[in-house]
């Protein structure tokens, strides 16, 4: 409680870590800090607000769609606590007014701004009880975008705030670029003027613009994740439900330096769906999903189905492309090459899929033929797509060794694609046709 804005008159850019010409180095010098994580934690969603800054905007007819399949995934118990729309044009008033009309309680609408006055007034027309501010807290922002020094630019964060507060709307302000700044000198006392101005009632959430969180213990501020919310807790009235991770994937780090922050008492994690996002995007909000399952061990209440649901929407409708290994959601996410492993698939799917992901996404394992997959590959192959009409056939059947013979030579000769599933049938129509009786 005791720091004070240290109004330095030349930026703090920590070249020691920051030198631009290298790359950032990794201090794990600092104390370790025991996990704390709060007794409840959730998800918060930005695909509207980031999730938009990185592809061709959304229609109004794809946002409600969008909107509806994450209400899905929040369930009855609120996982997918809140999500954020812009206000700056037409389409997105019209896209608010239209997902307020569904009448969800789950995720709640709110909004995001620039920490100016003019800004507010949209907030304020649209009658929205929650904004996000951009309060951004590095030097890198303060003096070299924003042009001011940090008393100057707090002030001015305090003045949209205040106006936010005098209107009833709760401001949620966004520390941008949180992980490159002066923790102790700006941070932790603009968030106790926040909360002072406030009396309490700001929500932080905590930016990691640029993805140098680091989630390893000992790891230094401002880097460090486990340090920077030691020293925001410790030093600070914010409570934990009042804090929030925000994070991006320039270092690969993005799903576990937000998991990072609910282990060390943050209780909120934004994401957006398939991690959509500015530059290399924020957590991918499927992700977090199952971490929370995960860390929780609770099943009910959601549904993650619509992760799968919400995949195909994208695919089929919005013209998006998933990579095909993207996790959970990748059309081969859940798909085996190798030989050696769809004789395992066979035996017993456990031994080679994560979890049951015919139950919790609608996605059962499956095989991909090629010249590794082997008789047990072609036989898994045709035991997933025909059932129980497939349950005799074993991998030495006749049938089988004819279609591998076909392949092999495919392969001799040049192929490098996998056999698609169109080819398979054909083959199994001259080799097996009682599958198709």
């Amino acid at each position: 409680m005791e720091y004070e804005l240290r109004n330095v008159s030349e930026p703090e850019l920590f070249r020691d870590v920051f030198s631009y010409d290298r790359v950032p180095v990794v201090d794990l010098s600092g104390e370790i800090i025991p996990p704390a994580p709060p007794k409840e934690f959730w998800i918060t969603d930005t695909t509207f607000r980031d999730g938009q800054q990185a592809r061709p905007p959304y229609t109004v007819e794809q946002i409600v769609e969008i909107f509806k399949f994450l209400h899905r995934v929040s369930g009855d118990r609120g996982l997918v606590r809140q999500t954020e729309f812009f206000l700056y044009g037409d389409k997105d008033r019209e896209a608010v007014e239209k997902c307020r009309a569904l009448g969800f309680e789950f995720p709640e609408i709110t909004a995001w701004i620039r920490a100016v006055k003019k800004d507010f007034e949209l907030v304020k027309r649209m009658e929205i009880k929650e904004t996000g501010i951009l309060t951004s807290c590095s030097d890198y922002h303060i003096f070299l975008k924003l042009k001011k020094n940090r008393r100057q630019a707090l002030d001015g964060y305090k003045d949209v705030v205040e106006t936010a507060l005098e209107n009833g709307v709760v401001p949620r302000c966004h520390l941008e670029d949180a992980t490159r700044a002066d923790i102790f000198g700006f941070v932790i006392p603009m968030i106790n003027e926040l909360m002072e101005l406030s009396d309490g009632k700001v929500k932080i959430r905590l930016c990691d613009t640029m993805g140098y969180g680091l989630p390893y213990p000992g790891s230094t501020l401002p880097r460090g994740v486990p340090a920077l919310l030691d020293a925001v807790l410790k030093n600070t009235e914010v409570k934990s439900e009042q804090l929030e991770w925000h994070g991006h994937n320039d270092f690969h780090k993005v799903t576990v330096n937000a998991v990072t922050a609910w282990l060390h008492g943050c209780c909120a994690a934004n994401g957006t769906i398939f991690g959509f996002g500015e530059r290399t995007g924020n957590p991918p909000l499927e992700g977090l999903v199952f971490e929370w399952m995960g860390l929780t061990g609770i099943h009910e209440g959601i549904d993650t189905t619509a992760i799968t649901d919400a995949a195909e929407y994208f695919t089929k409708e919005i013209g998006c492309v998933i990579p095909p290994n993207f996790p959970f959601v990748g059309a081969d996410f859940n798909t085996t090459r190798a030989g050696i492993h769809a004789d395992g698939l066979t035996k017993n799917e456990e031994i080679y899929n994560i979890f049951d992901t015919g139950k919790w996404l609608k996605r059962p394992c499956k095989v991909a033929v090629t010249n590794n997959s082997g008789l047990a590959g072609i036989a898994y192959w045709i035991h997933t797509h025909f059932g129980e009409k497939a349950l005799g056939i074993r991998k030495d059947h006749v049938g089988l060794v004819k279609i591998k013979e076909w392949i092999d030579e495919q392969y001799a000769n040049g192929r490098i694609t996998s056999i698609s599933d169109e080819e398979m049938r054909l083959l199994l129509r001259d080799s097996l046709p009682e599958l198709f009786e």
